[in-house]
């Protein structure tokens, strides 16, 4: 129940641009439901592959690579946003980077603060922070990940004329 709390409360603090990017690297006039369905589909068989081989990947990645790929299978390159699939693209290989740099940083930091206190007082005050930690994980899902779905319907509507 907490998890899910902060995962939908997070369109209050977070603005729809996860939402609005998946359909913002295709041209409207390219977008179709057969589109959207093949990027999908090709995102899908994408995700499986790599969670089949223990491969790290992004989902949200993959999907706006599946529209993509399905919007250049109907009309070419030219359907593209090159310029933003670009700044995507860097963020795949960006992000995981920073993750690792901020992920080293903090565990030194953690073991610098806690590494001198016995492990029954830091298991007690790490209990209590994995409410925090979980309220936090979930705010952040629910303001990227979960607006995944968001630009998937977003993109149908578009498809179908009702927005």
């Amino acid at each position: 129940m907490w998890a899910a709390f902060f995962n939908f409360v997070a369109f209050l603090v977070f603005e729809s641009k996860v939402a609005s990017n998946i359909a913002h690297g295709v041209s409207a006039s390219v977008v179709s439901l057969t589109v959207v369905a093949s990027g999908l589909v090709g995102a899908l068989v994408f995700d499986v592959i790599t969670w089949k081989l223990a491969l790290p990947s992004s989902s949200s990645h993959a999907l706006l690579g599946g529209f993509a790929g399905a919007a250049v299978a109907k009309a070419g390159f030219g359907s593209l946003d090159l310029h933003f699939l670009g700044k995507t693209a860097l963020f795949i290989v960006i992000s995981p980077v920073l993750g690792l740099l901020l992920g080293g940083a903090v565990m030194r930091a953690l073991m610098a603060v806690f590494g001198k206190f016995r492990p029954r007082f830091v298991d007690h005050t790490f209990r209590r922070g994995q409410l925090v930690s979980a309220a936090l994980y979930s705010l952040g899902h629910g303001g990227n990940d979960a607006q995944t779905t968001r630009g998937i319907i977003t993109a149908a509507r578009i498809a179908t004329g009702h927005l």
